[in-house]
């Protein structure tokens, strides 16, 4: 078997799963450290000459994060394509699962028992509502129906945008601080949120500033997820 994956999370799983039969990845794709495949460009432009060039018998996606045009270019080609997209938490537990029964794997992973474990473990906790922002200028937030506010959500943190219309809300900043969270989230990815660049425009709102990998990607991650991600939200202090 011959894999491409253009999401990063799956590039890591298969890498920790069946890395020999991985021959592609994104130059996102920088889990497990000093992986050696073949680069084939960005999540959302990758170079498909060189995707097909590795003949692969499966190319790996993601709904959210890379384009239909580009799955519908594959399967025209000929090329087999796997599509995820996980909204909770056991949502991707699920996919993972699936996942590793089509690459051939002869038993779940370790790194997934021990993500199945540690988030059925987790103990209730004081809920905090907040505002998550993933970007600034403009002001993007976590909306509806997201994987990363499943995640929050299971560790006692409740999105005050998770009622809203859009999955990925943009509003003013006036209108976040009008919300009046109890906390303010702060990832380093997709953009890069630090103590410097992003907790001084909640004055008064305690920030948490948290891995956004064990936020939003779904893959060995998940095993150490939510002891970091408690940990870290666990440390907000205010601004």
């Amino acid at each position: 078997m011959r894999v491409v994956s253009l999401v990063p999370s799956l590039t890591e799983a298969v890498a920790a799963t069946r890395p020999e039969v991985l021959v592609g990845a994104t130059d996102w794709c920088a889990h497990p450290a000093g992986l050696d495949v073949a680069r084939v460009g960005g999540t959302k432009y990758p170079d498909l000459d060189r995707v097909l060039a590795l003949e692969p018998d499966l190319v790996l996606l993601n709904e959210e994060e890379n384009r239909l045009a580009d799955a519908e270019a594959l399967r025209a080609a000929g090329v087999p394509v796997r599509v995820t997209f996980p909204r909770t938490v056991p949502e991707a537990l699920d996919q993972l699962g699936e996942l590793v029964v089509a690459l051939g794997a002869p038993a779940e992973p370790p790194w997934l028992r021990e993500a199945r474990r540690a988030w059925a473990a987790l103990p209730p906790g004081r809920v905090r509502t907040a505002v998550v922002p993933v970007w600034r200028r403009p002001w993007v937030v976590l909306g509806r129906d997201t994987f990363a506010g499943d995640v929050l959500a299971r560790l006692g943190v409740r999105n005050g945008w998770a009622d809203d219309a859009d999955r990925y809300p943009r509003p003013g900043l006036d209108e976040l601080r009008a919300r009046a969270p109890d906390l303010v989230v702060l990832p380093d990815e997709p953009y890069r949120f630090t103590a410097d660049d992003g907790p001084e425009a909640f004055p008064g709102v305690p920030a948490a500033l948290v891995s956004g990998r064990h936020l939003t990607w779904y893959g060995p991650s998940l095993a150490e997820a939510p002891a970091l991600l408690a940990a870290q939200l666990a440390t907000a202090g205010p601004t």
